[in-house]
């Protein structure tokens, strides 16, 4: 799995991202992402999800994503969403550690897993899918609801705008700051804490958090989905996105 590593330590696995130094996130990292996912699953009782010291990620592949016909976009997509659906609902704790930028589909990585530590040093987060023409995903919409409020939300996913580490904590969006160099042995010893907790009690009340965001998500995938991509081919979003990938 050329995308990810899996590193061991104890009851926790540490699944980094490693396709180059934006960890973009193309088709193969989404199917290594999801064969890691489940590896963990089964092998460890806890997870901390890192990426790169630059970038966590800068979000979707656009480059490759691009050249896809809706047919092909249609698969991607289905099998993005089932990862970040699959993140969001594992049964053991985990926590993302963003030592670099996270964009875009960087922030919907982060905003599945249970808690989030970040960087005390000016690195960005954000949802800026409006500003390429782009809804922000059902699912990582009602996450962030969920964490920050409606109203805190609704600025977050109108505008688009980027927020530092320390702006997001003020709002709850990210949990901890660190310096660089502390952020992931930290998300270690946080994940190893609640790794020790009784596991069945702990995935009840995980499930119990996310329980009216499952069956919301469940009950509209299809729906949604198909709006995502009706924005995302649309002539306006297509040449917003193009100009976007000039940057990758």
């Amino acid at each position: 799995m050329s995308n990810i590593t899996i590193e061991e330590r104890g009851q926790v696995a540490i699944l980094r991202l490693t396709n180059g130094v934006i960890n973009a996130i193309s088709p193969g990292l989404v199917d290594d992402f999801s064969k890691g996912l489940k590896q963990i699953q089964k092998e460890f009782k806890g997870m901390v999800l890192a990426g790169g010291s630059k970038f966590f990620s800068m979000g979707l592949d656009l480059p490759s994503l691009l050249k896809l016909d809706r047919s092909a976009m249609t698969v991607f997509w289905e099998k993005f969403d089932d990862l970040i659906f699959d993140l969001f609902t594992i049964p053991f704790p985990t926590v993302c550690s963003m030592e670099g930028h996270a964009i875009a589909g960087g922030t919907i990585f982060a905003l599945c897993c249970d808690f989030r530590f970040a960087t005390n040093i000016p690195k960005k987060l954000g949802l800026n899918e409006i500003k390429l023409g782009l809804p922000v995903p059902y699912l990582p919409d009602l996450v962030l609801r969920q964490l920050v409020g409606d109203r805190a939300a609704t600025k977050i996913l109108y505008y688009g705008d980027f927020m530092t580490m320390p702006e997001a904590k003020e709002i709850q969006l990210v949990d901890r700051l660190f310096a660089p160099e502390e952020i992931e042995e930290e998300a270690v010893k946080e994940a190893v804490k609640l790794a020790a907790l009784p596991g069945p009690a702990f995935a009840v009340m995980k499930f119990n958090r996310i329980e009216m965001i499952r069956l919301r998500r469940e009950e509209t995938m299809e729906r949604k989905n198909k709006e995502f991509l009706d924005c995302w081919f649309s002539p306006t979003a297509q040449k917003l996105l193009k100009k976007a990938s000039l940057t990758f």
